[in-house]
């Protein structure tokens, strides 16, 4: 049974956890975004979802003592980002992806009855959205579309100045949104943004562009077997003008504003936020990605639209995660 846990808005430090497949990234952090502690829990290492719940509730504690906190100093509360379907009123998490063991569980409560602390969980983009929007790149705008691109593709929507969730807790799927109405078939519908534009997608892009390019510099860095060409290779073949490098790039770009420019005219944001690997690619993703959404919106909606990149990295999702839980 759930605790009747409020927040300690007066606590100066909040928790924050970014619940991944790899890890569990926790901290403690302050009302300006400073990390003041931090554990990373590798998730290969908890036997069960039992271990899980304890390595986090105790992981809490070793925060506080790094912090200079004994156990009886109270903190904020807790917020926890997880890469699934979540019911966000309910912190009941639905479906989680890549880490077996934590489909239908009732996180939130769970984790308040072992710490006596207010927990609030959410999707992890979502997470991630509300630290970039309030200590990173989105802090000085009320409407905005965080995206992560990676191995998957994330979405998470900032409405006057709060995540909008939907009815049931799961909108911002920018990632399932269709871009061909003929196009690539998933469980998650027909033609959608991440069946193009994936790590493993523009792996396989790169690896066929290839065929036809010889004198790709791909081909010697991979000695000769596409098969090791990785999407930090692509990135830098495009930053030396490589023609796959930059074939690959372009397509990125043209997809990613296929869905933007849907996004913009229907939401119309400030701006759009990009964060993840392939986020970082600096100007080959962003100058072709500009000039693709200004090809496909009208002036006056290009014009008033920022695309800058996220900033706050590995990071974001434990300061979004102590940025929720004050919310809680």
């Amino acid at each position: 049974m759930r605790n009747n846990t409020k927040p300690e808005n007066g606590a100066p430090l909040a928790a924050g956890i970014d619940f991944g497949g790899t890890s569990i990234k926790m901290a403690l952090v302050d009302r300006n975004g400073g990390i003041r502690s931090r554990k990373t829990i590798p998730t290969r290492n908890l036997a069960d979802r039992r271990a899980g719940l304890d390595a986090m509730a105790g992981g809490i504690e070793e925060l506080k003592s790094a912090a200079g906190l004994t156990p009886a100093d109270p903190i904020a509360g807790v917020g926890i980002g997880v890469p699934g379907f979540v019911d966000f009123e309910r912190g009941h998490i639905h479906v989680l992806v890549n880490v077996p063991g934590w489909d239908d569980v009732p996180l939130r409560a769970l984790m308040e009855e072992r710490l006596s602390l207010a927990v609030r969980v959410d999707n992890d983009v979502n997470v991630m959205a509300l630290g970039e929007c309030t200590y990173g790149a989105g802090k000085n705008f009320e409407h905005a579309l965080f995206v992560t691109l990676g191995t998957g593709v994330g979405g998470a929507l900032l409405l006057d100045g709060r995540i909008y969730r939907g009815a049931h807790s799961m909108a911002g799927e920018i990632g399932h949104m269709s871009i061909d109405m003929n196009g690539v078939d998933s469980p998650m519908g027909r033609g959608g943004l991440e069946q193009y534009i994936g790590n493993r997608r523009i792996i396989e892009r790169a690896q066929t562009l290839m065929k036809g390019e010889p004198s790709s510099v791909l081909h010697t860095w991979c000695e000769g077997d596409p098969g090791r060409v990785t999407p930090q290779m692509i990135q830098k073949a495009a930053e030396e003008d490589d023609r796959v490098g930059l074939d690959v790039y372009d397509f990125v770009a043209e997809c990613l504003s296929t869905a933007f420019a849907s996004t913009a005219y229907l939401i119309q944001p400030q701006a759009i936020i990009i964060g993840g690997g392939i986020g970082l690619s600096g100007r080959v993703l962003f100058d072709p990605l500009r000039r693709h959404l200004e090809e496909r919106l009208h002036r006056d909606f290009f014009s008033r639209l920022e695309i800058t990149p996220a900033i706050l990295g590995n990071d974001a999702g434990v300061i979004g995660g102590a940025s929720l839980a004050r919310q809680a």
